[in-house]
């Protein structure tokens, strides 16, 4: 965790801390306050507090101030403490199995309709477990439902290695799924003027492109960028997924050139194109639940309106997985990916191997072996892009899956784009074009989640071409 990272989610802790400090009824009783490990003398107390928020005693008034108070109470805690916490709620609120299995039993017996339907709802009512009761009211708190997204996000890196958290975790994604649905969330774009604290998440929380610097950040919010973002009217304060856009005249294909703070920041009347080069998800809470889905066709739109003149829509994205699966494939196949035209082609400018060559990861340093290089690993990309799957017909590839679900095409493969570190250890330096073609998207679309088939162009299916033949 970065320090900005531990800056921002501390904040957060206080802010809640100080949200929920005038919550109180003289129905809650004595106070509760845990120790960080919540030392096996502090369960009782803590199950009391549970009970008690669950059964509603004393009205709701006083299951707010006990709702608050746990809250609180979990706050405190280390992860030794909260998969206590969790394991308490899951072994003495879970559901009662064996009472929804006899309501179960009675709908294959012959009921009238009026008791059929009675006996469903009931059961209804029994596969709820009980905690959610809880998680329920952790929501109506003030900033509730921040919390209950970082106590997600504290459960997936819990249940790695206590499984048995796994059903909580899925109980509460269910009703995160509900609540975070795409009809509740506003799109706003972000610039210079926003709050700094809001600019300061924007740096913290960027996942792809490092911001380096204020003047960094500023070259990203210039006249010719922009930055989207969804939020919820829970979370105001709190960007849920964001996206940088460029906007130039033709397709990028270096993003260390789109970041180059040297570069123009005004709008000409050249400027085409917008390039999507980075989105970024901040709740760890929300994995799985889909909102970047909607953000580039939301956004596409916004841009259309804003700016009518932009007829060409394209990413420029990294490959991730790219150097990982060429290196488990180098190392599990019988047949070497590599050809013998594409070792001999080597071959002509240096005595090593391709092997050693991408181990040593220089080639930058020599026209003719970058060059050789080229030839031997744009086409790999290309497959692993559009013919390796991971389940049924998903791309293996979480970026290109990303992409390609939302209806784009791959439009090209671009060589040495990327050349930071990050670049040279995903993908050898190489991004992907995805183009969003707005009279193909859902064709697209379609075509790819029905029967795995992907969109790609000339240039790209004459890679793959190419690729095949050897």
């Amino acid at each position: 965790m970065t320090q900005n990272t531990k800056r921002v989610s501390n904040r957060l802790i206080t802010n809640l801390l100080s949200a929920w400090k005038g919550l109180s009824s003289p129905f809650s009783g004595k106070r509760l306050e845990l120790s960080p490990y919540l030392h096996e003398n502090e369960l009782d107390p803590l199950r009391e507090k549970i009970s008690a928020c669950l059964e509603s005693k004393g009205g709701q008034v006083s299951a707010r101030a006990r709702a608050a108070e746990l809250g609180k109470a979990y706050l405190t805690l280390n992860d030794e403490g909260k998969h206590k916490y969790f394991s308490l709620l899951l072994n003495e609120h879970d559901t009662d199995h064996d009472q929804a299995r006899l309501t179960a039993e009675k709908l294959f017996s012959d009921l009238p309709d009026d008791d059929r339907r009675q006996t469903e709802q009931r059961l209804r009512a029994q596969l709820t477990p009980p905690y959610l009761t809880l998680l329920t009211q952790f929501n109506a708190l003030p900033n509730g439902l921040k919390f209950l997204v970082d106590m997600r996000g504290d459960l997936i890196r819990l249940k790695k290695e206590n499984p048995e958290l796994s059903s909580i975790e899925s109980e509460l994604k269910l009703q995160l799924s509900s609540w975070f649905d795409i009809g509740f969330l506003d799109l706003k774009r972000i610039d210079w003027n926003a709050p700094a604290s809001l600019l300061e998440k924007l740096i913290t929380y960027e996942a792809v492109h490092q911001v380096e610097s204020w003047n960094d950040l500023h070259h990203r919010l210039a006249e010719n960028r922009r930055c989207f973002a969804f939020f919820h009217p829970r979370m105001p304060d709190e960007p849920l997924i964001f996206v940088w856009v460029a906007l130039v005249n033709e397709l990028s294909d270096n993003v260390d050139t789109l970041l180059d703070i040297s570069q123009s920041e005004s709008i000409e009347e050249a400027d085409n194109t917008a390039i999507f080069y980075s989105i970024s998800s901040t709740q760890n809470g929300l994995a799985g639940v889909s909102l970047g889905d909607f953000l580039i066709k939301r956004v596409t739109d916004e841009l259309r309106s804003e700016l009518p003149q932009l007829n060409q829509f394209s990413t420029l994205s990294p490959i991730p997985g790219f150097a990982k699966w060429l290196s488990k494939t180098v190392d599990t196949q019988e047949e070497s990916v590599f050809s013998a035209e594409d070792r001999k082609e080597l071959a002509q400018h240096t005595e090593m191997s391709i092997e050693a060559v991408i181990a040593e990861g220089n080639w930058l340093e020599d026209e003719k072996i970058s060059a050789a290089m080229k030839s031997i690993l744009v086409p790999l990309a290309a497959r692993y892009i559009t013919e390796e799957k991971r389940t049924g017909h998903r791309a293996l590839d979480s970026v290109a899956h990303f992409h390609l679900s939302n209806g784009a095409r791959v439009e090209r493969i671009n060589w040495c784009a990327d050349t930071s570190d990050r670049g040279k250890a995903q993908s050898y330096m190489m991004m992907v074009n995805y183009l969003y073609d707005i009279d193909t998207i859902e064709e697209n679309h379609e075509q790819y989640i029905e029967y795995g088939s992907i969109a790609t162009s000339k240039e790209v299916t004459g890679l793959l071409t190419n690729t095949a033949k050897e």
